[in-house]
């Protein structure tokens, strides 16, 4: 650390009963309180170097010799006041960055300038910050560090900015070998000065935005706790003040930090983007800066895992467990991203992405387009694309579990996901049955609108032997499992009566467990159950076979003419494969 020396005389001043006073043969006619400390000093140097000390000794020309100058709001104290008046009477004083703050501050309050005497402390002070001060990393750190005890007049003097502008221009200029050397220095510094140096080294554009980034993350995990804890704090009522006063504190960081971020998408992961998020939900940020977040994130949304969506729902409006809102609103800002008109989603009335609701026929009709839109994009956004729908149902089964969530909501954000993008819906299935059994209460409708998410077509066959042992399915999502899987066993074999020799082999296995099925034992009870149900159930819709019926072939077509009452349906499947069906009931 660099330190400068003045003056030349050894040190005189004493200690006698709480009053400073400094050896002289001449006696002392100038008193001075300051603090606690009560000074009996000479009027001539004193005055002839402090332009106040000689206002206020005219002020009280005709006052007793008693009369006491009172200087209460003098910078630094009774320490930086002696080191002034030290100066005065040439006694050798030590400045470095440890005390030049205060020491330059009680000089400009005392009017120690040039006007008054030549070569006076102001103007030695300010030489030395120049010259050798703002030259050096550390040294110049102090500085500023120090500028928060006398804000208002380090920023008059410019001592603030003359130490930001240094640091800034140090982190732009200097090429150390490690990248982002400084982001560990400077994250000691409050959230103002931090912002300061930032806004200027982000500007110049000579740092990369990713080492940029990475200080942002560095300076966020220090002074955020919420970024790093995975729960939300708990408040006691008897500390309520001072947690809304840290609170006030951290949402301005935050929101700072934000308004730094670089424009490079990848210039910070996604991950700590929702940590950034899931921090503005706890400290209730500003609109603004939660939806730049959202923005932010939707651009990177096939990096995110499934723990990081996981954002907790802070509403007093929503006793859900997670922010399922917000992610739609990320989701959907994903989707916007290089999106066709046909494939656009619209806001919905959750606040996220709602998608207008399409028969499957519907879907079958537009896939061909809908792929062919994906290879006029780039692979590396179709690949996003099937990135982003294996997150979003791994995010589905987890908040599945919450009984408080909404079917509409599941519908919703299930939806959202372009049906190209899932190449199979076993996935989807395992929402759909998490769902089921964590809402027991459902009834018969209600069963189906969510099981209109499924497309049995692209049902794995483990995920079909499942569904079809699967008393919380509905009758009509049964019936299309197993007739799915004897027209599948029809197409490939080319006869129904015969499945698959995979098939056939996972039959004979008792406990099959594959891509996270575990098929339970079944029972010849489960399927009549179902039956009986499909008897009395004469009032239900007419089962749509889900497209299959559109091949060419005229043979696929007859087995796809499905009667329109369930009972004549099951009759038929179970006259068409009696034995196929009791196998695939039984076996398992």
């Amino acid at each position: 650390m660099k330190f400068m020396k003045l003056g030349t005389r050894p040190d005189t001043f004493y200690t006698t009963e709480a009053i400073r006073s400094v050896s002289s043969e001449v006696t002392t006619d100038l008193k001075i309180q300051v603090q606690n400390s009560l000074y009996l000093l000479h009027k001539f140097p004193l005055l002839s170097k402090c332009q106040l000390l000689q206002k206020l000794v005219a002020e009280t020309k005709n006052s007793s010799s008693d009369t006491v100058l009172h200087l209460p709001d003098i910078p630094g104290g009774a320490e930086a006041f002696e080191q002034c008046a030290k100066f005065c009477y040439s006694i050798t004083i030590t400045l470095s960055a440890l005390n030049i703050v205060p020491v330059r501050c009680a000089a400009e309050y005392l009017g120690m300038i040039e006007e008054v005497d030549r070569g006076n402390l102001v103007s030695k002070l300010d030489v030395f910050l120049k010259s050798c001060i703002l030259h050096r990393w550390k040294d110049t750190l102090v500085v500023l560090q120090s500028t928060k005890q006398y804000p208002e007049l380090s920023e008059k003097l410019r001592i603030t900015s003359q130490c930001i502008e240094a640091i800034a221009s140090m982190i732009i200029n200097k090429r150390p070998t490690g990248k982002g050397w400084w982001a560990e220095d400077i994250a000691q510094l409050g959230i103002d000065l931090y912002w300061r140096i930032m806004v200027v080294v982000k500007s110049s554009g000579s740092v990369p935005d990713k080492v940029i980034g990475e200080a942002l993350k560095v300076y966020a995990c220090k002074w955020l706790p919420t970024v790093q804890r995975k729960q939300v704090p708990e408040i006691n009522s008897s500390c309520m003040g001072s947690f809304q006063e840290i609170t006030s504190k951290h949402r301005l960081i935050l929101e700072r930090i934000v308004s730094l971020l670089p424009m490079d998408k990848g210039s910070v992961s996604c991950s700590f983007l929702l940590k950034l998020l899931k921090s503005g939900n706890i400290l209730n940020a500003s609109s603004s800066s939660k939806m730049e977040l959202v923005r932010r994130v939707g651009m990177q949304l096939d990096e995110a895992t499934v723990t990081d969506l996981l954002i907790p729902s802070l509403s007093y409006n929503d006793e859900t467990l997670y922010d399922v809102d917000l992610v739609m609103s990320i989701l959907e800002e994903f989707m916007l991203q290089g999106q066709s008109p046909r494939t656009s989603p619209t806001r919905g009335k959750f606040g996220g992405i709602e998608r207008r609701r399409r028969s499957r026929s519907a879907e079958d009709i537009d896939f061909e387009g809908v792929q062919e839109n994906s290879r006029r994009s780039s692979s590396a956004s179709h690949g996003s694309k099937l990135r982003v729908a294996k997150l979003i149902d791994g995010y589905l089964q987890e908040i599945a579990k919450d009984a408080n969530l909404s079917m509409e909501k599941v519908i919703a954000l299930a939806e959202a996901v372009p049906d190209f993008a899932r190449p199979d819906h076993d996935d989807l299935y395992r929402v759909v049955d998490t769902y089921l059994r964590a809402h027991p209460d459902l009834d018969k409708s209600e069963r189906r609108r969510l099981c209109r998410i499924l497309n049995c077509k692209k049902l794995s066959v483990e995920a079909c032997m499942h569904a079809a042992q699967n008393e919380l399915l509905p009758l009509r999502m049964v019936v299309q499992v197993l007739f799915f899987e004897q027209t599948r066993a029809a197409m490939n074999g080319g006869e129904v009566a015969e499945l698959p020799q995979s098939l056939k082999a996972l039959l004979a296995k008792t406990n099959y467990v594959e891509q996270g099925f575990k098929t339970p034992r079944s029972k010849l009870a489960t399927l009549k159950m179902k039956l009986a149900e499909a008897d009395n159930d004469v009032e239900e819709d007419v089962m749509q076979c889900d497209g299959l019926g559109r091949s060419g072939s005229s043979r696929f077509k007859s087995i796809c003419s499905i009667p329109s009452k369930p009972k004549r349906i099951l009759s038929k499947l179970w006259a068409m494969n009696r034995s196929v069906i009791l196998d695939l009931w039984c076996q398992c």
